[in-house]
């Protein structure tokens, strides 16, 4: 059986470089897709992928839009009967000098409900061995907020639960009620918890069967990244190019018996980072 796998937010940077290693690594007859939602730069990135031995091909999907999501998962569902590979890896940019106020409607929409329309949709189509893996960071864990706002994000038993607490977080950037409520003034932290929180929801829901079946859900952490998204907030010195921070990404989506230790956390090199 060929390989399909699915890379979001692949139109540059790190999604880019996944479905190039996709590609690379994976036998004729496997079809990658590189997905973005701007028809042109979905078209431009295709034509930037390099020959390999598997077919990649463009798609246009909104992650933002849960109908445009839907519609493809069953598209793929339809051609090939499921999915074996799919890397969450969409976001959208803040910048330094960005208004959180302005930003955080769209920010939340891609990055957070984005991420739960991925979930839910492509997470029943995993066929055996199967690997959903959503790119968070370092950040994502619950020690880098206040302990008073823990439950937020550690008490949702559902994906639903999960986006109401993200969409209650946004409504106060929105009102500018955030730093009175303890919440940190870098939306991109509470951000990735909320990433991070709903794959743990979604991992609890289905890890009895998914471990027998042999399929890994995790949100994993690629290590700093020199691209333009982080430059404007951090030092580069010791970043990685887009392509080595693929490379131990796709070790673990390719790995056929991963650690089942692994499964439901987010993971750093090869490493549980603690949700507490």
């Amino acid at each position: 059986m060929n390989t399909v796998a699915v890379v979001t937010g692949a139109c540059r940077n790190l999604g880019l470089a996944l479905v190039q290693g996709l590609a690379q690594r994976l036998d004729a007859g496997s079809v990658v897709y590189l997905t973005g939602r701007d028809p042109e730069r979905v078209q431009a990135a295709q034509a930037e992928v390099q020959a390999a031995p598997a077919e990649v091909r463009g798609a246009v999907v909104d992650v933002s839009d849960a109908v445009a999501v839907a519609r493809f998962a069953a598209l793929l569902t339809e051609q090939h009967g499921g999915v074996d590979i799919v890397f969450a890896n969409h976001y959208a940019r803040v910048q330094p000098d960005d208004d959180p106020a302005a930003v955080v409607d769209y920010y939340v929409a891609v990055n957070n409900l984005g991420t739960t329309n991925v979930l839910r949709e492509f997470a029943p189509r995993l066929r055996d061995g199967g690997r959903l893996l959503v790119v968070a960071s370092r950040a994502g864990r619950l020690r880098v907020l206040a302990p008073v706002l823990h439950d937020r994000f550690d008490a949702p038993q559902s994906l639903d639960e999960v986006d109401d607490a993200v969409c209650t977080w946004r409504d106060a950037v929105r009102a500018g009620r955030a730093a009175g409520q303890a919440w940190p003034a870098w939306i991109n932290i509470p951000s990735k918890i909320g990433q991070v929180a709903a794959v743990r929801v979604l991992a609890r829901q289905r890890r009895a069967e998914d471990q027998r079946r042999g399929i890994l859900i995790a949100a994993v952490c690629p290590g700093l990244i020199d691209t333009g998204a982080s430059r404007a907030w951090l030092d580069m010195a010791d970043a990685q190019s887009p392509a080595q921070a693929a490379a131990g990404l796709l070790d673990l989506a390719l790995d056929p018996a991963p650690d089942p230790g692994l499964y439901g956390e987010l993971i750093s090199f090869g490493r549980v980072l603690a949700w507490r």
